[in-house]
């Protein structure tokens, strides 16, 4: 999720027709998929081309929304009476489920589609392999895997939550050069620069919930919305853990998408209490509540703080993802914190270890973003 909006996917080229025919037309379906932008969920983002016998483009789409029309739809739609003997590229496995009449992978059957080109199988054990199945069984030459490591990076919040049941969780801090997110004062805003928080807003757009202690709310009283560029922004659910339910009544993360999170059950005039079980510690067990916000269909969970929040989740192993932002600043002091608070890891080797490490500069801010090795197959 290198950046937001249409673009390149991670790993991939512009699209040139030197690349072989397969790798070129699903690279194709993977930039519609992209326009999506995260609006699908709790779908998968899913683009679809369709070539007729002459190996020209038929008709192209991608899904929209949930309830909307599915890519293959849209594409097999446009292609017409083109689609017999031509060839269908998706960049995940078309559905047989019997809530469409036809069913994707029945429609493409039903269009004449010679040849499917799929990156990846459904990664819901209901469905795997199933769609897949309809095609061949209906004579249809069926590729899979053509780009599939793409195809799963642009899907990883679908794949986290239909493998394991809970959201994929991203943990985002802005702070310094020396690594502080505040001054011992507590003075934090603001630390980034302007294009930083902007491209902090396109995540919040991106994931379906945002996660913060109830210290940040009483410190910082955030409304946690997304207010990148541009109309159309995605709100996500805000999530408090407040274990003992101290959230001001005027806070202005209050409304009816926020949840507390709390050990106690109670009622809260602009929010849901959700009543959570406590951990060994006293607070706010993260495992059943991202049970619970998986079990709502919520993919995808932006953690922003704060420190002791993301130590909960970090030690805890269940962060995925990681965003930094890093200010050309120096703040010092012993008593400034930083962003990952708790006792910590007592040895070197014992730290997590991040991957797939993608560095970028917004108007001299630093943005470092890498997967936690131990989810790296999830």
């Amino acid at each position: 999720m290198g950046g937001f909006g249409p673009g390149i996917l991670p790993g991939l080229h512009p699209l040139t027709r030197d690349q072989s025919t397969d790798t070129h037309w699903a690279a194709r379906a993977l930039e519609l998929a992209r326009l999506a932008d995260y609006r699908t969920s709790p779908n998968p983002m899913v683009g679809a081309v369709v070539l007729d016998a002459s190996g020209e483009v038929a008709g192209e789409g991608y899904h929209h929304g949930k309830g909307l029309d599915h890519a293959e739809q849209i594409a097999l739609a446009a292609a017409g009476s083109r689609s017999r003997g031509g060839t269908i590229y998706i960049n995940l496995e078309p559905c047989p489920h019997a809530h469409r009449k036809p069913c994707c992978a029945l429609a493409i059957v039903e269009a004449g589609i010679s040849r499917a080109v799929i990156s990846m199988e459904d990664p819901d054990p209901r469905v795997r392999a199933r769609g897949v199945e309809v095609l061949r069984a209906a004579g249809v030459e069926t590729a899979l895997g053509v780009l599939e490591t793409p195809a799963r990076r642009l899907n990883e919040f679908y794949v986290k939550h239909r493998t394991t049941g809970r959201p994929f969780v991203t943990a985002k801090f802005a702070m310094s050069l020396d690594g502080k997110i505040a001054t011992a004062s507590g003075e934090s805003r603001w630390i980034s620069g302007e294009a930083a928080r902007r491209h902090s807003h396109g995540l919040r757009h991106t994931h379906d919930a945002i996660v913060v202690g109830v210290n940040t709310v009483l410190l910082d009283d955030p409304e946690l919305s997304a207010r990148a560029p541009g109309s159309d922004q995605r709100q996500p659910i805000r999530v408090v853990l407040d274990s003992h339910l101290r959230t001001p009544p005027q806070a202005r993360v209050l409304g009816p998408r926020t949840i507390l999170a709390s050990m106690h059950e109670g009622t809260f005039a602009g929010a849901e209490v959700l009543q959570v079980p406590a951990d060994e510690e006293g607070r706010v067990s993260l495992e059943p509540l991202l049970d619970e916000l998986g079990r709502r269909d919520v993919l995808s969970v932006l953690v922003e703080g704060g420190a002791e929040t993301h130590a909960s989740f970090f030690v805890a192993g269940l962060v995925d993802k990681v965003y930094a932002y890093i200010a050309p600043i120096v703040i010092g002091g012993r008593d400034a914190p930083s962003p990952v608070a708790g006792a910590g890891f007592g040895h070197l080797a014992e730290a997590l270890k991040l991957s797939d490490v993608d560095v970028q500069t917004l108007d001299g801010d630093v943005v470092i973003s890498a997967y936690v090795d131990v989810h790296r197959d999830r």
